[in-house]
């Protein structure tokens, strides 16, 4: 997914618009909150599912080092926060539709440390952005955020959100952003880069300068691809529906075929995505019929 513009600025092509937000300025109408998640604790040992589809994380984004990066991304929420608190559009904790994100991230976040063994040790955020555009994103470090547009617009059900929220956050555990920003970082660098990252020299300066690209970059098919196989995993185990991720893609197909929303700019394309996840199923499908369902049901926003 594209990152959101802001209005009166050009939308930078940056990735799936969940996962990683440059904003030094509040888009108009910005609906936050800064409460944290404490969401922690291993995953279950279940079946493998889609576990097998997915290797290591890629040896690019060795070259930067998390703990910097994460504290890089977690700035730029916290200043989007920041911004959203100035100019006095800070939803309420008790908002509906942030209640229900922030319940549903619950059930997702604690199987996320199969994925990625730094997930227990992110501070976890959800925020919602009164937006209309069709987007949400995850930033490194799990700093969540979805767009009230795509929640009304598309009158989501709560698997149809854990399939986006699964995507997005599997974005930020297999660390496609830090893995860009280093490839990035090292074909304009060259082996002096190369040395710094590899710790032979200024290491912080280029993690800063890296963190900030990643704003900046595309994530590639085969990126987006792996997010939803690992997504689908990650609803599944939730007690979401995996299926709903075809329900999902048909509405998005229908909102405007001639100019798709952002959030589809850099994914396959729909026919192929639905493909996709109607052929990984049957392997996600035991997982779903093992778990516990969500104890509470929540309504899209009302339309009008």
């Amino acid at each position: 997914m594209q990152h959101p513009g802001i209005p009166g600025e050009d939308a930078h092509p940056s990735g799936c618009g969940l996962c990683l937000l440059r904003s030094r300025r509040l888009f108009t109408g910005l609906l936050a909150t800064g409460g944290a998640l404490a969401l922690a604790g291993p995953a279950q040992a279940q079946d493998a599912g889609v576990r097998n589809e997915v290797g290591s994380n890629s040896r690019w984004s060795r070259l930067l080092p998390a703990d910097q990066f994460e504290a890089d991304a977690a700035r730029q929420y916290q200043q989007m926060l920041h911004d959203a608190n100035m100019q006095r559009a800070l939803a309420s904790t008790d908002h509906p539709q942030l209640v229900r994100l922030r319940a549903i991230a619950e059930r997702i976040v604690p199987h996320a440390t199969a994925w990625n063994d730094r997930a227990p040790r992110w501070k976890w955020e959800v925020n919602l952005l009164n937006s209309n555009q069709l987007n949400a994103f995850c930033m490194p470090g799990g700093k969540i955020a979805f767009y009230f547009g795509i929640l009304k617009k598309l009158q989501l059900n709560d698997d149809e959100v854990a399939a986006i929220m699964g995507h997005e956050v599997a974005h930020a555990l297999r660390e496609h952003a830090r893995e860009r920003a280093a490839k990035t970082l090292a074909t304009r660098g060259g082996a002096s880069l190369l040395s710094a990252l590899l710790g032979l020299g200024a290491v912080g300066d280029a993690v800063t300068r890296g963190a900030g690209e990643a704003f900046l970059l595309k994530f590639s098919r085969n990126d987006e691809t792996e997010a939803d196989v690992v997504g689908m995993d990650l609803s599944a185990r939730a007690g979401y529906n995996p299926a709903a991720g075809v329900t999902l893609w048909q509405k998005m197909m229908g909102v405007n075929k001639a100019a798709p929303p952002q959030w589809m700019s850099t994914h396959p394309s729909s026919d192929t995505r639905i493909k996709e996840i109607e052929a990984r199923l049957a392997k996600v499908q035991p997982l779903y019929d093992k778990a516990s369902r969500p104890p509470k049901k929540f309504a899209p926003p009302a339309l009008g």
